[in-house]
């Protein structure tokens, strides 16, 4: 009996200690799935402040965006300046703001230029400004001879017309050109010189003081010629 009882007191001790280790290692276990529970929640803080530098990342993309704004804004101010620029090589060019030559502030002489030997002959006409500034003159002035047959207007040459600045009490010139009568008979009779400036509708009667006739013609076309304002002495 007594071997017995020792028998069973030995396995109540090994089924004691069975429980006891049993018990410890699902306390462990237990532990254990904490402690994975707790890093899987750390990683996931992890990636939740990696999100956030994301986030971070995304502003500092916004902060880029910001700098193009401020770069297109800088870009902006250099078109500005550029509009500066423009608007000051605006202001080199007054020139081209000056005013047009009226009739009213010119006067106007007229005078025989024709030389020796010419085959035609040529009549120059000055314009002064004497209105009190400058003045943008450019083109051809119109010309009418009167005669006793009617009027005859001048003929363009073609020549390439510029634009002048006719500073106060200067003067520029614009040649007529004519054939001679030499018919040997009477012609047609010139009675006076109609001028309109260029760019103008008021004109002017000077005397005329050319050759007193020109040759009859067939009306086919006026042998009447006129230069552009400036080139006197090279029409014709």
């Amino acid at each position: 009996m007594r071997v017995h009882q020792l028998t069973f007191a030995a396995l109540a001790v090994a089924a004691g200690l069975s429980l006891t280790a049993c018990q410890n290692g699902d306390a462990d276990a237990g532990k254990s799935d904490s402690s994975s529970a707790s890093t899987a929640l750390s990683g996931s803080n992890t990636s939740s402040t990696g999100g956030s530098s994301d986030q971070s990342g995304a502003k500092a993309s916004t902060g880029t965006n910001s700098g193009a704004s401020n770069s297109g804004a800088s870009n902006s101010g250099g078109s500005s300046s550029g509009d500066t620029g423009t608007a000051a090589g605006g202001g080199s060019d007054a020139n081209a703001k000056v005013g047009k030559c009226s009739t009213d502030e010119l006067e106007f002489t007229a005078k025989d230029n024709t030389i020796d030997g010419d085959p035609d002959g040529t009549v120059v006409v000055e314009l002064t400004n004497g209105g009190g500034r400058d003045c943008t003159i450019a083109g051809y002035a119109g010309v009418d001879l009167k005669t006793n047959a009617g009027t005859v207007s001048a003929q363009r040459t073609g020549q390439q017309a510029t634009s002048t600045i006719l500073k106060n009490g200067k003067s520029i010139d614009f040649p007529i050109n004519y054939p001679f009568n030499k018919s040997g008979g009477s012609g047609v009779r010139i009675t006076g010189l109609v001028v309109t400036p260029p760019n103008e509708t008021k004109s002017v009667t000077l005397t005329w003081p050319g050759a007193a006739t020109l040759p009859v013609t067939d009306g086919s076309g006026s042998p009447v010629k006129v230069g552009p304002v400036g080139s006197a002495g090279q029409g014709g």
